[in-house]
């Protein structure tokens, strides 16, 4: 068996609830993890590791899963550009600041 990668302390404890709301949401659906492995092409054992929260598992296959379980449309504000607020900032930061000049005509028109 492979041994799970190290991730943060806050990595680890999103994948631990992200995998029991997929148990829920498996069980309420009256699902068996096998029938579910089964309609989202991977084995038993993956579905049961996704459920765990393990780190090793592909995101390819929780979006399966979360697919299979018609809940991938949950997963649209995920690292949603729009409500990145800190990047947002930092990319204002970053642009060149214009400076408007009035045109001559307009400084010659109020010189009575």
């Amino acid at each position: 068996m492979k041994q799970s990668p190290d991730v943060p302390l806050e990595v680890a404890e999103q994948l631990r609830v992200l995998g029991e709301h997929i148990r829920v949401a498996r069980i309420r659906r009256r699902k068996g993890q096998a029938e579910l492995a089964s309609a989202c092409g991977i084995g038993r054992t993956t579905l049961h590791r996704i459920e765990a929260g393990s780190p090793g598992t592909t995101i390819g296959n929780v979006y399966a899963v979360l697919w299979a379980l018609g809940l991938l449309t949950s997963t649209r504000a995920v690292a949603d550009p729009d409500a990145d607020q800190h990047g947002k900032t930092l990319e204002a930061a970053r642009r060149v600041k214009r400076v408007v000049r009035g045109s001559t005509a307009d400084t010659e028109d109020s010189d009575f």
